[in-house]
Formats: structure tokens, sequence, C-alpha cells
């Protein structure tokens, strides 16, 4: 059975970095952030109908790439992801988002702290509420029940405490 771990977190919290390097170390794949992709082709700003499309897309995804995993699968992104930025952006979410949240759970989830530095991307949106935002996440999972560990420090040390935390979980 493949144990599937969702990377979590704020923007610019070396999520992407993280699950590639992991997927290394573990000889494994990784899915990508489909919302990079989907707005990098977009010739227009996204919207809230956009963000539906976005989340089916990742989930049907990483079904094509949990086929190709060896024993686990991270995913560079996950629902709880969606939800929190739809929420902040919209002030609202999709009822298929949040239904398929309480369906769809993660074996572990890897919440990133924002600890590193931000770096620019013209995708991201602000970086003066990544604190807040991690709040934001640090509740969902607790309210939620869900298994998690918060993953800190810089960029070597970052993927080793991710890997020990790993290690330590009975997944």
């Amino acid at each position: 059975m493949i144990k599937r771990i969702a990377i979590t977190g704020p923007e610019s919290t070396g999520k992407s970095e993280l699950a590639e390097r992991l997927a290394r170390h573990y000889n494994t794949v990784w899915v990508p952030e489909y919302a990079r992709e989907y707005i990098d082709n977009r010739t227009r700003p996204y919207d809230y109908e956009d963000i539906l499309v976005i989340a089916k897309e990742q989930l049907k995804r990483e079904e094509q790439l949990v086929r190709k995993a060896n024993n686990l699968l991270f995913c560079d992104t996950e629902l709880i992801v969606t939800k929190i930025w739809c929420e902040v952006k919209f002030k609202k979410c999709h009822d298929w988002i949040l239904k398929t949240i309480e369906q769809h759970t993660y074996d572990i989830y890897l919440l990133c702290k924002p600890d590193i530095q931000w770096k620019y991307d013209p995708q991201r949106e602000d970086s003066e509420t990544r604190e807040q935002l991690f709040q934001l996440y640090l509740n969902e999972l607790n309210e939620r029940n869900l298994p998690y560990a918060i993953i800190s420090g810089t960029g070597e040390v970052r993927v080793k405490n991710a890997i020990k935390l790993i290690d330590s979980f009975e997944i």
C-alpha cells in the first residue's frame, strides 16, 4: 500500500523543493503543484471557478502518479491548501473541495514553517501574511485531527528534519 505524504503550508516555504528532494531521497515520485502550471498558461488572472479546475486536476494527477510510486508518494500541495487559498482570496470555497477534503486524506501532512526567506515569484501574492496563513493551516490540521509534523530549518537542515520525521512516523 502506497503511503501518501502531503507537503502543505503557506507560499514560499519550500514545499516544491522539499517534495522533490524527499522523492529523490526515498527513490519515488512526487506530484508537482498543478496550480503553477495552470496559472502560467492563462492569458487572464485566475478567478474563483479556476480554483475548482485546479483542485480537480491536482487530484487527477495524484491518482495517476500513485501508480508509479515506490512505497511513498509526496504531494506538493493538497486540498487544505486549496481551501485556505480560496477562502482567503474569494471569501468562499467550492462545495466539491469541502466534501473531497473529508474523503481524501494523507498518511501524514508535513506543514512547512515560514522560517525561510521569501523568494519572489510572479505567482506569489503576499509575503506579509505567511505567518498568519501558517496559523490557518495549523488550525485546520488540528480541527480535522490529521497527523502532521511541522518542518523547519533552512536548506539541507530542512530536508534532514523532514526525513527524520518521516522515518519516525509509523506509516
